[in-house]
């Protein structure tokens, strides 16, 4: 009798056990006043994006990201991103224009234009509506329209990751999950963040900028996690790498 209440004893602690370990990841709904929405402030942004295999890099294009918070056509006052992507290959350049509501990041819009080396630009645009995501219908040259995905619950805005990032009260051993859509691409999902240290960052000129590491598996745990460092101090994005299967690592890193 007593190994039996022991025996169950046991199995409670590992269930209490399991639940609190499913309880320290956060759910981040959308809509809610996030955290540290303050760090997120106008400003530009520029990355470097280069393919590394061993010691070769290859330059692939500089990103620049821009923050706004400005008047929409209604007068309103919203966080406007907007991204630039310049291609190593001259001709090569992507935008994207981004509206949302201030302080919590709830998205409205997204349009992204993508002009290739023929100088033929495609546009796309996006809605975002509290149960889907559908095309915007009042774009001219839309070719995404027709497009209308469902999402069980509101979702934040995938191609927007790096500034909601900023607003997330980044600590150690915080945990968050966030779903997100990347418009145009696969249907919506729950993604967790992982606050999993801390680390110095020295740049080459000898600036040191002291970082939150935070890595997330993007729901693919067969592959190595993406990491991010964000700075302590205005959780901007300071580096970005994603190991791919082949064994190459794509980085992001901030031109400063």
């Amino acid at each position: 009798m007593a190994f039996k209440v022991r025996a169950a004893a046991l199995a409670v602690l590992v269930l209490v056990a399991a639940g609190a370990a499913q309880a320290a990841v956060t759910p981040v709904p959308v809509g809610q006043p996030l955290a540290r929405f303050d760090k997120v402030k106008p400003a530009t942004h520029r990355y470097l994006r280069y393919k590394q295999v061993g010691d070769t890099i290859t330059p692939l294009d500089v990103w620049t990201r821009e923050i706004r918070i400005e008047p929409d056509k209604a007068g309103v006052r919203r966080l406007h991103i907007v991204q630039h992507w310049d291609g190593a290959t001259p001709g090569t350049v992507k935008t994207l224009d981004s509206w949302f509501e201030l302080g919590t990041f709830r998205p409205f819009t997204h349009v992204r234009r993508t002009t290739g080396k023929d100088g033929v630009t495609k546009i796309e645009g996006f809605d975002f509506k509290p149960d889907r995501t559908v095309g915007l219908a009042d774009l001219e040259g839309n070719s995404q329209a027709a497009y209308d995905v469902a999402s069980p619950q509101p979702t934040f805005n995938f191609e927007t990751d790096m500034e909601f990032l900023q607003a997330l009260p980044l600590a150690k051993g915080y945990e968050a999950q966030i779903v997100f859509h990347h418009p145009g691409g696969g249907a919506p999902a729950p993604y967790v963040f992982k606050v999993v240290g801390s680390e110095v960052l020295t740049s080459s000129a000898g600036g040191k900028v002291d970082c939150w590491v935070v890595t997330t598996d993007y729901n693919r745990p067969d592959w190595k996690p993406t990491t991010f460092w964000l700075a302590k101090d205005s959780q901007v994005v300071i580096k970005n790498t994603s190991p791919a299967p082949d064994g190459s690592m794509w980085v992001k890193t901030l031109l400063w």
